[in-house]
């Protein structure tokens, strides 16, 4: 009888752990999904450069991540027909976070090169795929 318990158990650890990769990956990919649909509303022309991460070792992905969501705060919509839009996307992205996986990176946001806004968003996207990776 023992054992059936423990082994119950097991069965239920293991289908919960199986069930919760999906849930993180379709959030990932509504993230790529954000990102896409804010891309042709974002000004590219006389904005302030960002810092963007490109290509972060396995380490770095919290702290690239966080840049990303610094750098999204200085984004600025296109014209003001899409502004309602831009607004709810940004909204979107700044709710996004990425499990820290404890160690610290070496690299900060400022020691990342400056880029343009559709640059930094086209960087963001590679983050989010390595992540789903």
């Amino acid at each position: 009888m023992e054992r059936m318990i423990i082994f119950c158990m097991l069965f239920f650890c293991s289908s919960m752990a199986l069930t919760a990769a999906p849930h993180k990956i379709a959030k990932y990919k509504q993230i790529l999904k954000t990102i896409r649909r804010l891309e042709p509303t974002v000004k590219d022309k006389d904005v302030e450069l960002l810092h963007t991460p490109e290509n972060p070792v396995d380490g770095c992905l919290f702290t690239a991540a966080t840049c990303f969501q610094n750098g999204i705060l200085k984004l600025q919509p296109e014209n003001s027909q899409v502004n309602s839009t831009f607004t709810q996307t940004i909204r979107a992205l700044k709710r996004f976070t990425l499990s820290n996986p404890g160690k610290q990176c070496e690299s900060s946001c400022e020691s990342y090169e400056k880029k343009s806004p559709k640059e930094f968003l086209k960087s963001f996207e590679k983050l989010i795929q390595q992540v789903i990776r």
